[in-house]
């Protein structure tokens, strides 16, 4: 997606092409993180927070060598003026623990976009301790015991 730096940048339309371009990704699209990131954005998930393009690119570039098959399955986008909120299931197989099982993860992003409709924000939210944690070898036992611990 082309934007006209001149005009005012239709953030439905931006936030359309973003979504698309998370459903796609793959471990050579995230080369094209520029076309959609302003150069100082702001990262920040339950296991990053980092400022800058560069960085950014390292923690997507980081997910392909940590997880095997990732993709996101976006489920929802809504729009308010320069700022955006899409909710994901985040699909993967573990490299280093049971790699025949596909993991889901649910969470959602809240975007925030410059005028030219790059993105200056990206903020996940998910919980790492029942949508990751608890699904681990080991630590998803003591993670499930601590849980029923805590509600009884």
């Amino acid at each position: 997606m082309t934007l006209n730096p001149s005009a005012s940048p239709d953030y439905r339309d931006r936030t359309a092409a973003v979504a698309a371009y998370f459903a796609n990704l793959s471990p050579a699209s995230v080369a094209q993180l520029p076309l959609f990131y302003a150069p100082e954005a702001r990262f920040k998930d339950p296991f990053n927070e980092v400022q800058g393009l560069g960085a950014v690119t390292q923690v997507f570039e980081h997910m392909y060598v940590a997880l095997d098959t990732p993709h996101f399955v976006i489920t929802r986008t809504l729009v308010d003026g320069d700022q955006a909120f899409l909710t994901w299931d985040f699909k993967f197989k573990f490299k280093r623990f049971d790699t025949q099982t596909l993991q889901t993860v649910r969470g959602g992003t809240h975007l925030q976009f410059d005028a030219q409709g790059l993105i200056t924000l990206h903020r996940d939210y998910w919980d790492a301790a029942e949508e990751l944690y608890e699904k681990l070898p080991l630590l998803g036992g003591v993670m499930r015991w601590l849980k029923a611990r805590a509600v009884s």
